[in-house]
């Protein structure tokens, strides 16, 4: 499959950078969103459907000469399940700042999803599930995003980054066709993803380099990387008062989240049932991408609701249908 350079912005674009605290940083984050949604009419390039052909086997053809009609043939049960479905969806106050409301998206953090890099993860590109989601590199959101990560970089060694006398010899960072700051492609990837078989350690050598100082991934890694699969976007509301609230989303970052060009993409885990069944839900997995997206007091709050809604002795409301105990 080849994508186009153009959705790359998709990937990186709806990411807005830390929940804003005044009205000024709200506007600049609004109108970052309103660019994303703009962005997202640029489309992937799909790969070529691969087609096979099946010989009938004796019986069959038997079948046909007689005229009797061939045993219908069971599809197997597809991984991805379909992205419209009914969604719970609560909306609460952030009671760190009176101008804003937070949206979430209780079906997709309640559900148990987990990344499954490395263990059954297809990619998204076809042929190359070693890349996982990493295919692209990452956009960086701004320039603070890229001086933070900078800094990571040069705590790097050869034992930990696969590709480190490349990016410090010829550079790490590299610009699409619009001039838009990426880290560089290298050899079909991101050139911070370890191949497979590297004695460091396959993966992102920034998160591994995280994980061997004992610090959070969000912390050495680019914004779009550790927010993925959990999706911000940020919309102005208008209430009949005459007042006006920033509504913050917290959802799921499904293929939609890259506009058309996303139905295209070889495989995307948040609708695969292969990438459901974890032992905890996204809420909790996720909780220090989650405070650091919505504040300590926002995601204390949503981890109310959302214990409040698997605790209830009622069917569950609108579960994820990729979830293994909720099949569709």
């Amino acid at each position: 499959m080849y994508v186009r350079h153009q959705a790359r912005k998709q990937y990186r674009a709806p990411y807005p950078g830390r929940v804003p605290k005044t009205k000024k940083a709200k506007d600049e984050k609004a109108a970052k969103s309103a660019k994303a949604t703009k962005d997202a009419k640029y489309a992937v390039r799909s790969s070529q459907a691969q087609a096979g052909t099946r010989t009938g086997s004796g019986a069959e053809a038997g079948a046909e000469a007689t005229g009797r009609a061939k045993p219908a043939k069971r599809s197997p049960e597809p991984d991805e399940k379909g992205l419209d479905f009914a969604r719970a969806w609560v909306e609460f106050p952030d009671p760190a700042d009176d101008e804003q409301v937070f949206r979430c998206d209780l079906t997709w953090l309640t559900s148990r999803w987990n990344c499954v890099f490395g263990s059954g993860c297809q990619g998204i590109q076809a042929g190359r599930a070693d890349d996982g989601c990493c295919t692209l590199g990452a956009h960086f959101s701004d320039e603070d995003d890229e001086k933070r990560v900078a800094g990571h970089v040069a705590r790097l060694t050869p034992e930990i980054w696969q590709f480190h006398d490349v990016g410090t010899r010829s550079g790490w960072v590299s610009e699409d066709e619009d001039g838009e700051r990426q880290t560089r492609p290298y050899k079909g990837s991101c050139i911070f993803q370890n191949r497979p078989g590297f004695a460091g350690g396959a993966g992102c050598s920034l998160h591994i380099l995280a994980l061997r100082e004992g610090r959070e991934p969000l912390e050495t890694k680019p914004d779009v990387c550790w927010q993925l699969p959990v999706r911000r976007t940020y919309e102005w509301i208008d209430r009949p008062d005459d007042t006006r609230v920033l509504q913050v989303s917290i959802g799921e970052y499904d293929r939609r989240g890259w506009g058309p060009g996303g139905h295209d993409l070889h495989w995307w885990c948040t609708s695969a049932t292969s990438a459901h069944g974890a032992g905890e839900p996204v809420y909790v997995s996720y909780r220090p991408e989650l405070i650091e997206l919505m504040g300590k007091a926002g995601y204390d709050r949503l981890v109310e609701l959302c214990e409040e809604r698997l605790a209830s002795q009622l069917p569950l409301l609108a579960p994820h249908p990729a979830d293994p105990t909720n099949p569709v």
